[in-house]
C-alpha cells in the first residue's frame, strides 16, 4: 500500500462542504459583528475562510481590511502535509485572490527557530499569537487555524480534546495587557460554546502519526 502524502495539502471535498454549512451557520451572526479575519497561511485553512466566510470577507474588504494572512498560525508539525508553500505560490493561486500574504517571510516554511515544533518553540508561538491577538484593535476577531496549534494557543499544550472540523469556539482574554503579570495573554472560553460546528471530530495529523516522506 502506498500513502501519497501532499506538501500543504488542500482542503478535501468533505472539508469544503463543511466550509459551505459553515458559511451558512455563521452568515446571520459572526460574519456581520467580527471586525477582522485572520487565517493560517497553509491551504486548507485558507480555503475554509474563502469558502466559509465569504460575507464577513466582503464587508471587511469594503472597509479596506483584506484576510490577514498570518504564518505564525500554522500548524505544529513538520510533516509534508503541514509544511507551506512559497508566497509567490499562493499569490498566483485564484482562489486565494485578494488575500493579504504581506506578512509571509522567506523563512515561514522552515519549521525552524521561531517556526520549530518542539514543544517550547510551540509554546511561545502559541503566546506571540495571543499576544498579537490582544494587541489589536478589533474587539472580535474570527482566528482559522489548526486543530493542534488552536489547543496550544487556548490551552497552553496540545490537550488532544478534540475540535470539530469547521467548529467554531468564542473565547475572550483573561485579563488586559496592563493586569496581566506573567504576559502569558491566556484566553477564558466564553458561554454558548460552540459557536458553530459543522464537521465530526478527526484526528490531527500528529494523531494520525503520518511518516515524514
Amino acid at each position: 500500500m502506498i500513502i501519497t502524502v501532499f506538501r500543504d495539502a488542500p482542503l478535501t471535498a468533505l472539508g469544503r462542504q463543511q466550509s459551505a454549512a459553515l458559511h451558512e451557520a455563521t452568515k446571520d451572526n459572526i460574519q456581520w459583528t467580527a471586525e477582522l479575519l485572520v487565517s493560517s497561511a497553509l491551504r486548507r485553512p485558507l480555503s475554509t475562510t474563502v469558502i466559509g466566510y465569504p460575507e464577513l470577507r466582503k464587508r471587511l474588504e469594503a472597509e479596506g481590511k483584506n484576510v490577514v494572512v498570518l504564518p505564525q498560525l500554522q500548524e505544529c508539525n513538520d510533516l509534508p502535509c503541514d509544511t507551506g508553500l512559497p508566497r509567490e505560490q499562493l499569490e498566483a493561486d485564484p482562489e486565494y485572490a485578494g488575500l493579504d500574504f504581506s506578512l509571509l517571510t522567506p523563512d515561514w516554511m522552515s519549521k525552524r527557530g521561531f517556526y520549530a515544533c518542539d514543544m517550547s518553540a510551540l509554546e511561545a508561538r502559541a503566546r506571540w499569537n495571543r499576544k498579537w491577538l490582544r494587541s489589536r484593535p478589533e474587539k472580535e476577531i474570527v482566528v482559522v487555524a489548526h486543530g493542534d496549534l488552536l489547543r496550544y494557543i487556548t490551552e497552553g499544550y496540545n490537550s488532544h480534546r478534540m475540535w470539530e472540523n469547521a467548529e467554531v469556539r468564542a473565547y475572550t482574554f483573561l485579563r488586559e495587557e496592563e493586569e496581566d503579570e506573567d504576559g502569558e495573554a491566556w484566553l477564558v472560553p466564553l458561554p454558548g460554546n460552540p459557536v458553530a460546528m459543522e464537521g465530526s471530530a478527526s484526528p490531527t495529523s500528529s494523531e494520525i502519526g503520518l511518516p515524514l516522506v
